[in-house]
């Protein structure tokens, strides 16, 4: 089965944000509708399919979870693949995800963050139609895009079509930061976008399709179901955490700005109940007042950095996000201010010592903003050499938006 191009598709499915006359004058916005929660759109593809579906605790249809309703709609959902942090994601960050029994459906859950991160074709052997819905937070280094592309090539590998319930990007206000430098490819870090891409998971796929970015430049047979009144510029609280360490809106809100820490000797509230919140360590004593102990959380981060010792730093839990949007770039004050502030600046950007995966160049996506940060080179300084990349990653989108 094919479906008709989606970019025939778009201008009947895709929405844009209305304002409607209220009864006292006033002006109120339509509900935005997730693409999940406009089952009059892909139902008729799934009757009389065997149908998988790749997602995981953000998949929801109100209150009610993806699998759940689709089943007792009477849709025959055979297999449930699992992303990073398990498919009702209580797994810890990278955390090995065994394949398992969903305990609430009986539906067999093939994990696609364990022994393999791609499904196979014996995994699609008895399926004829695929569903992605899961909740993305608009930052390269959030691995959901990367769960999307694998299985996007695994279903035109296999000539299966793939529905992708598109759902708001909680950043979509946010283009910012370097465009990654394929040579710092890796497992956060796999296409030419930057650091905030400003997109949804479907205009991410059409992107991905369009700019020959799948292994063989293959393009997938997709379906986008569009998110209903939407623009990305709107406020968007999401309605659950899309992962164990991205707890609190402000988190979600903070997080393009502090994840680079993962590069750095720092710990930023991994072990805490507030991650992505909070920045600091042990050598800080003495210039920060702000302490925290990190602490083995399960399903949170069982080993963090600084375990049990005391953490002094900042506290970013009450900081006005609103700052960000109207900057509308990602705040690299923080790293700059903690490396003038070290007292062990030469630890700082000691991934080793850290145990992280990753190292600060990862991160960002550049081999040359460490040595940018120690020399305090002015931060125009340093965006203007990001910036010829950045505004032509910024016209190639334009060919892929579905909001305003």
């Amino acid at each position: 089965m094919k479906f008709l191009s989606f970019f025939a598709l778009s201008s009947a499915l895709c929405f844009c944000t209305t304002k409607l006359p209220a009864s006292q004058g006033e002006e109120t916005v339509q509900e935005i509708k997730t693409g999940a929660e406009q089952t009059e759109l892909y139902l008729p593809l799934l009757e009389g399919k065997r149908v998988a579906v790749l997602a995981n605790q953000t998949s929801i249809i109100g209150e009610t979870h993806l699998v759940d309703s689709l089943q007792n709609l009477g849709i025959n959902i055979v297999k449930v693949f699992g992303p990073e942090h398990g498919f009702r994601g209580d797994a810890s960050a990278g955390a090995t995800v065994a394949d398992a029994i969903d305990k609430q459906t009986g539906i067999p859950i093939i994990s696609l963050y364990g022994r393999k991160n791609k499904t196979s074709k014996e995994d699609l052997a008895d399926v004829d139609i695929l569903i992605y819905d899961l909740q993305d937070v608009g930052v390269r280094f959030y691995t959901n895009i990367n769960a999307l592309s694998r299985l996007m090539e695994a279903c035109e590998e296999n000539d299966k079509p793939l529905i992708i319930l598109d759902r708001p990007n909680p950043n979509g206000y946010l283009i910012d930061g370097p465009v990654l430098d394929m040579d710092y490819k890796s497992g956060i870090g796999m296409f030419p976008i930057p650091m905030a891409h400003g997109l949804t998971v479907g205009e991410f796929a059409m992107m991905a399709n369009g700019e020959g970015w799948l292994t063989n430049k293959v393009k997938a047979d997709i379906k986008v179901v569009p998110v209903a009144n939407y623009a990305h510029d709107m406020r968007y609280e999401l309605p659950v955490a899309p992962s164990p360490n991205l707890n609190t809106p402000q988190s979600v809100l903070l997080y393009p700005s502090l994840c680079m820490f993962e590069g750095t000797y720092i710990n930023l509230g991994r072990g805490t109940y507030f991650p992505f919140t909070v920045l600091g360590s042990p050598a800080y004593k003495g210039i920060y007042d702000f302490s925290f102990t990190p602490t083995g959380i399960k399903g949170m981060a069982e080993t963090p950095l600084f375990m049990d010792e005391l953490c002094y730093g900042i506290d970013l839990r009450e900081y006005d996000t609103e700052k960000l949007r109207a900057s509308g770039q990602i705040n690299f004050d923080w790293i700059r201010e903690l490396y003038k502030a070290s007292p062990e600046k030469e630890k700082f950007f000691d991934s080793k010592l850290s145990n992280q995966m990753n190292n600060i160049e990862i991160q960002i996506g550049r081999g040359d903003f460490r040595q940018q940060i120690i020399d305090d080179v002015p931060m125009e300084t340093i965006r203007a050499g990001w910036e010829p990349e950045l505004t032509a990653y910024k016209k190639m989108r334009e060919k892929y938006l579905l909001y305003p």
